[in-house]
Formats: structure tokens, C-alpha cells, sequence
């Protein structure tokens, strides 16, 4: 009897000792698979992921065109892809033939022996007394530009060596942005199955709740690219018009900069008011107000056009929340970061209060 039960139990554990080596083999084939596809996908990760967050932010939209077009679901997604390739393509080739204009104007005027930078106009007399080491800065430029850049060599290697690294990846984004928005209009085409693999995924992942994860992570992608990065993309056009229609100096790269503050949820401020001053000080009267009245309209549509995007309920999420993701983003990723990081770290942040229990469930509105 003994020796039988000592048989069954060497059995037992050599049955046991066969399955954990079974199971260690499997989950060591399927870690391999996996990796393996990860660094097959590396280079088009973030693109594939900035393609689902565009279909998901654009999808209501689609949803009407295809009922405009009585039910023509490609028609809907071509339609709908043209129309952004042509709203992100048409001020990229402003903004490159700007920079071709402005390095041909300063060529012209370095042949004529005219100074680069124009001197300070006699406003600037009567500027505050604190302004004046922005005068005599100015004034040194105007002067004698090679002096001031040797008195501010470091501090011009800093910035100029973060601008260039900042514009170098902007086409490289907007290049990814492209494809994003193609690949987009594939997933809105299949979007009634690729909707309920994203609940599968998702209750395979969190269990009994995964529909309502599902539910939260669409609502939080929408709010913020209607609440925050359209926002921020509206306010961006308003001040190039206005940039532009002025004659503003370097205006394409000022725009990408009102963009990138306006995302960050800075604003446009630290950039349009220093402009709006300056062509107070080398422009005529009549250019200048426009200008200046065009500004503060923008600044004040903020406060108008967010309530309206976002709704009356609460916020996807803390401003300090979209502004981390969007400076880590661009940091980590580049020019697509910027606009990625945000959606992500908000849709991280609003799954753990969801799941901490601070979150109450949220209804996606079509």
C-alpha cells in the first residue's frame, strides 16, 4: 500500500514537473512572438496609435458625412481624409515657402549692407523703464548684430541648437501625420468591427468592466482632441491669418509656436503679445491695431470655445495633466509627441481614477 502510494506521488510529481516545463516553454515561445512583432511594429507604433486616435476623435463627424452620402462608407472616409491632408498640407508649404522667403530677404539684405534686424522705433522711448534691457538689446542687434551674438553666444547656442532640434522634427511629423490620417480612413471604413475587438480587448484585459473602460477611453480621446488640440489647432489658424495678413516677420514660425504653447495650454500670449508690441514699434498705426484687436479676440476665444467643445460636464482632465503629456510627449516622441502624449497620459490618468473608484461612468456622445 505504501509503495503504491509512493508510485502515484512520484507520478504525480513528475506530471507536475512536466506541465511547469510545458507552461515555461509556451509563455517563453509566446514572449518571443511577441517581442518579435513589437520590433517588426517599432517603427510604426506611434503612428498606428495617432491613426486610432484620429479615427475615434473624427468619427462622429464621419458618421454624418456617410449619412450626407446616403450610406457610401468610402465615399465618407476619402472625403474626410482629403479634407484634413489638405488642412495639414496647405500651411505646411506656407510655412516652407515663408522660410525660403525670409532666408532670401536676408541674403538680399546682407548684400545691401543693411542691418538685419530694424532698430527700435521711437514708441519704444516711451516704454516702461523695465523694458528697457529689451531695448538696448535690440538696439545692439540693429547696431551691430555679430557683437551682440558674441556677448550672447551661449545663450543663442541653447536656443538655436532646441529650435533647430524642435523644426528638424516637425517634418519628420508631419510626415507621420500623413500616414496617420490614411491609415485613419481604413479604420473608419471597418470601424463597427474594430469597435467590438476594442471591447474584447478590453474585457479580456479588466474582466466584468471592460466595456465601460472601452466607454471611457473613447469619451476621454474625443474630449481632448475636440476640448484641447482643436482648440489649440483654431487658434493656431486665427493667429497665422492674422500673423500673415500683417506681414509678420518669420510668421510661419511664430505660428508653429503659438501651436506648440496653445497645446501645452500655455496659450498664444508669450508669443502674439511680444509680436503685437513689436509692430507697434516698426509698422504703421492702422496694421498694428488691427493686429492688436485680431490678438485679443483669439486670446479671448479660448474661454468661448472650450466650454463649447468640451461640454458642460468635467474636464477629461487636469490642465496640469494635458500639459505634462504634451511636453513629455514631444520630448520622448518629437512633433507627433506633442499632440500624442497629452491624449495618452489623459486617458492613463482617467482609467486610474476609474479605477481607484473616482470616476463615474461616462456616455460617448455621437
Amino acid at each position: 500500500m505504501y509503495k503504491k502510494m509512493e508510485v502515484n506521488n512520484t507520478n504525480s510529481s513528475v506530471y507536475n514537473f512536466e506541465k511547469i516545463v510545458d507552461t515555461i516553454i509556451r509563455l517563453g515561445v509566446l514572449f518571443f512572438l511577441i517581442s518579435w512583432c513589437l520590433d517588426i511594429l517599432r517603427p510604426f507604433i506611434l503612428i498606428l496609435i495617432w491613426a486610432i486616435v484620429i479615427a475615434v476623435g473624427i468619427h462622429p463627424l464621419y458618421k454624418s458625412l456617410v449619412k450626407l452620402f446616403r450610406g457610401k462608407k468610402i465615399l465618407g472616409a476619402v472625403f474626410l481624409t482629403l479634407l484634413m491632408l489638405s488642412i495639414l498640407i496647405a500651411p505646411s508649404i506656407l510655412v516652407a515657402q515663408t522660410l525660403f522667403a525670409e532666408i532670401g530677404h536676408i541674403r538680399d539684405t546682407y548684400m545691401a549692407g543693411q542691418p538685419l534686424i530694424p532698430p527700435p522705433g521711437p514708441s519704444t522711448a516711451n516704454w516702461p523703464m523695465i523694458t528697457q534691457p529689451i531695448v538696448e538689446i535690440w538696439q545692439l542687434a540693429s547696431d551691430n548684430l555679430a557683437g551682440a551674438a558674441i556677448k550672447y553666444a551661449e545663450q543663442i547656442k541653447v536656443g538655436a541648437t532646441w529650435l533647430l532640434a524642435a523644426f528638424a522634427g516637425i517634418g519628420k511629423g508631419i510626415l507621420q501625420f500623413v500616414v496617420s490620417i490614411i491609415i485613419a480612413a481604413f479604420l473608419l471604413i471597418y470601424s463597427e468591427p474594430l469597435t467590438d475587438v476594442s471591447r474584447d480587448v478590453f474585457t479580456k484585459l479588466v474582466g466584468q468592466k471592460g466595456n465601460h473602460y472601452a466607454v471611457i477611453t473613447v469619451a476621454t480621446i474625443r474630449n481632448v482632441v475636440k476640448g484641447f488640440l482643436g482648440v489649440a489647432l483654431i487658434q493656431s489658424i486665427m493667429i497665422g491669418v492674422g500673423f500673415f495678413m500683417a506681414g509678420v516677420p518669420f510668421a510661419g514660425f511664430l505660428t508653429v509656436g503659438c501651436l506648440i504653447l496653445a497645446i501645452i495650454q500655455v496659450g498664444v500670449g508669450p508669443i502674439a503679445i511680444p509680436v503685437v508690441i513689436y509692430m507697434f514699434s516698426v509698422s504703421d498705426t492702422t496694421t498694428a491695431t488691427i493686429l492688436a484687436v485680431w490678438i485679443a479676440i483669439t486670446l479671448v476665444s479660448d474661454n468661448i470655445l472650450k466650454p463649447i467643445l468640451l461640454g458642460t460636464g468635467n474636464p477629461p482632465a487636469p490642465m496640469v495633466v494635458v500639459f505634462l503629456g504634451a511636453i513629455g510627449g514631444f520630448i520622448y516622441n518629437g512633433f507627433i509627441g506633442l499632440f500624442l502624449g497629452s491624449v495618452i497620459l489623459t486617458i492613463g490618468y482617467k482609467l486610474f481614477m476609474g479605477w481607484v473608484g473616482y470616476e463615474k461612468d461616462e456616455e460617448i456622445i455621437e
